[in-house]
């Protein structure tokens, strides 16, 4: 039967928190009667979470379903992989983490029944770090203003999205993307509702600094142009500033004679606009980095192995384990 409720959940060495996650997941999703699945994407781990995957949907066949990457290829990768994956009518993504709690799920379906066919999360009150909320909170407010795109929390995954919205997002083939503000650019009818938000239940964040970084320049170049024209016109802007600032020093030197005083200000002046173009060049290469890996048209993703029950090809238990290339 085909599930009313499809839950991806990105796996990436999770296998401290995966027992805690298991217990509270399923209970939270039978406990609404509907006709769900749960998909698990394998980031590439490299400690024992594939086995423990592996064991949970040999205990649970006909609502789990795992699939395997041959690598690592990053958080938004393998929610784009669930969804391509996903046969329900509705889509939740979810973190292992349990920083989400599994049993608002609930409230995210009974706001999509409103007619809604976007549904984001605010967290009530974040449990991360302070210096994680602070930069946190200064992107979202940088980000609405360049792209437009109205996502009060930005870094919580736990959202749901309808099937209208995930056909259009699978016929994309973006290398760098941000999943939510993808979708949300698709949506007809969006909304956001406020969560609870809780401790991680094991082991520590997959996200450093320079990771949040590079998924905050894939949110604003892919999505907007407006970096690239707030250059330009700052450049002509320093352009003309300096067309200015060479009339008065001619000026100051006709009339006033030659003189040593301001030396080190026109050193300062010249680094000031020396930071600004490598930072411009730095930006431009963002884009075109971009574009090189766009055009090279390299899969974004391989998946290696997908466990789900099926007719297909029976294994142990009656499960089928089908095998799949995937190029896109």
């Amino acid at each position: 039967m085909k599930p009313e409720l499809s839950v991806i959940i990105p796996i990436y060495n999770e296998q401290a928190g995966l027992g805690a996650l298991f217990a509270r997941l399923y209970p939270a999703l039978d406990a609404l009667r509907v006709a769900y699945e749960i998909i698990f994407v394998n980031d590439g781990s490299r400690d024992n979470s594939v086995s423990i995957l592996a064991e949970q949907f040999r205990q649970r066949p006909d609502v789990t379903r795992v699939v395997l990457f041959n690598g690592n290829y990053g958080q938004h990768m393998a929610i784009l992989a669930g969804f391509e994956a996903s046969r329900g009518e509705t889509m939740v993504t979810l973190d292992a983490d349990l920083q989400n709690p599994p049993e608002e799920i609930k409230n995210l379906l009974a706001k999509m029944r409103e007619g809604y066919d976007y549904v984001g999360s605010i967290r009530r009150k974040r449990q991360d770090s302070a210096w994680r909320t602070l930069a946190s909170k200064a992107m979202n407010r940088m980000r609405e203003r360049i792209t437009n795109i109205r996502i009060t929390d930005q870094g919580n995954m736990l959202r749901a999205y309808g099937r209208n919205v995930i056909d259009l997002v699978n016929q994309c083939a973006e290398v760098n993307t941000f999943v939510p503000a993808l979708a949300y650019t698709f949506a007809r009818k969006p909304t956001e509702i406020t969560v609870e938000h809780e401790e991680r239940a094991a082991g520590e964040s997959k996200y450093s600094l320079y990771s949040l970084i590079r998924l905050n320049f894939d949110l604003v170049t892919g999505f907007s142009l407006i970096p690239l024209q707030i250059f330009s016109m700052l450049g002509m802007a320093l352009s003309a500033g300096s067309a200015l600032l060479v009339v008065f020093l001619l000026g100051r030197r006709f009339l006033l004679g030659a003189e040593a005083e301001g030396v080190f200000t026109l050193f300062a002046i010249a680094f000031f606009f020396m930071g600004v173009i490598l930072f411009g060049i730095g930006l431009v290469g963002e884009y075109v980095g971009r574009i090189f890996q766009q055009v090279r048209a390299r899969p974004r993703y391989v998946v290696q192995t997908i466990l789900q029950q099926g007719r297909a090809s029976q294994g142990r238990d009656g499960d089928a384990v089908e095998k799949r290339q995937v190029g896109r």
